[in-house]
């Protein structure tokens, strides 16, 4: 087994930077609301300039929702790493589960975010485009998984429509229902999509 090196010292002192600032933000907009905060308060909690704020950060928008790549890659294992004879709808299903279970165990801090990112129609629009940002790269790896071509249109289908649930469910009062509701809706497109045995 290959062994991913640990990263340096420098790329520890930037990750312990970023965070720093994402961590202040946050506490900002929570405290303040979204609008009225701005890049310069933030820098000025966290301590940096503001060209360090905008490095790490190239809009604002992306300091409420800093943890986006961790959560793309987080989404392509999901169907990728997933156990030997887990389909892959089944995976996404699990996966998207796992997110309203985290969230509930975080109830009232969700509740806060949820409640602060409704009050700002600039973050509604980053989240979902944040989400379906991520199409291509799912439908990619779907098609891999399947050994099907890439460019089917059905398979950047149900990626589009499995990342677009989420901006439903995550409003949802009971979030698994919908959730359940989503993928029973999805699983007879998915098994025109799925090659059979033989095929």
């Amino acid at each position: 087994m290959t062994q991913v090196p640990e990263p340096g010292r420098r790329e520890r002192k930037k990750a312990a930077t970023r965070q720093a600032i994402a961590d202040a933000a946050l506490e900002m907009f929570l405290e303040r609301g979204y609008e009225a905060v701005t890049i310069k308060q933030i820098a000025e909690r966290a301590d940096v300039s503001l060209a360090t704020v905008y490095a790490h950060f190239p809009q604002k928008e992306a300091l409420v929702f800093d943890e986006d790549d961790a959560r793309r890659e987080s989404l392509l294992s999901a169907v990728r790493d997933r156990p030997v004879g887990t389909r892959v709808i089944d995976a996404l299903h699990h996966w998207l589960r796992g997110l309203v279970e985290e969230g509930r165990q975080y109830a009232d801090q969700q509740a806060a975010f949820e409640r602060m990112i409704q009050a700002a129609p600039a973050l509604m629009a980053y989240e979902r485009a944040m989400w379906l940002r991520h199409e291509s790269e799912l439908a990619s790896v779907i098609a891999d998984e399947l050994s099907v071509d890439r460019g089917d249109p059905r398979i950047h289908l149900f990626a589009h429509f499995v990342l677009e649930s989420w901006s439903v469910v995550d409003v949802s009062d009971d979030p698994f229902v919908v959730l359940d509701a989503t993928f029973a809706l999805l699983e007879p497109g998915w098994l025109a999509i799925e090659p059979r045995p033989g095929d």
